[in-house]
C-alpha cells in the first residue's frame, strides 16, 4: 500500500521564495555588470534590489540557507542566492556604486 504524503507547505514556500530571489539576484547582478546606471534609473531593478536587501536583512535568508544545509531542497534548484558571500558581495558592490546608503551586516 502506498500512502500519499502531503507536500510540505513550508518547504514549497521556501522553494518559491528562493527561485524568486535567485531571479532578482541574477537580474541585479546583470545590471551591475552591464550598466550600473540601470540600478539608479530603472525603477523595476531598484524594487528588486530593495526586495533582495529586505530578504537578506530578514530571517528568511537564514531559514532558506539552513534548509539548504539540511539537504531539504531539490538538488536541481538554483541556489546562488544562498551562497554565504554572493548576496552580501552584490549588496556591497551596489553600495560602493553609491546606490544604497543603509549599512549591511
Amino acid at each position: 500500500m502506498v500512502y500519499y504524503k502531503e507536500p510540505d507547505h513550508e518547504l514549497a514556500e521556501n522553494i518559491i521564495r528562493i527561485q524568486k530571489m535567485e531571479q532578482y539576484f541574477d537580474e541585479v547582478t546583470e545590471a551591475v555588470n552591464s550598466n550600473p546606471n540601470l540600478i539608479q534609473n530603472d525603477v523595476k531593478i531598484r524594487e528588486k534590489l530593495q526586495e533582495l536587501i529586505d530578504y537578506y536583512e530578514s530571517d528568511l535568508w537564514l531559514q532558506d540557507y539552513e534548509c539548504d544545509e539540511r539537504g531539504e531542497l531539490p538538488k536541481d534548484l538554483n541556489r546562488g542566492i544562498l551562497s554565504e558571500d554572493g548576496l552580501y558581495n552584490l549588496l556591497c558592490e551596489v553600495k560602493f556604486l553609491g546606490v544604497i546608503e543603509n549599512e549591511l551586516g
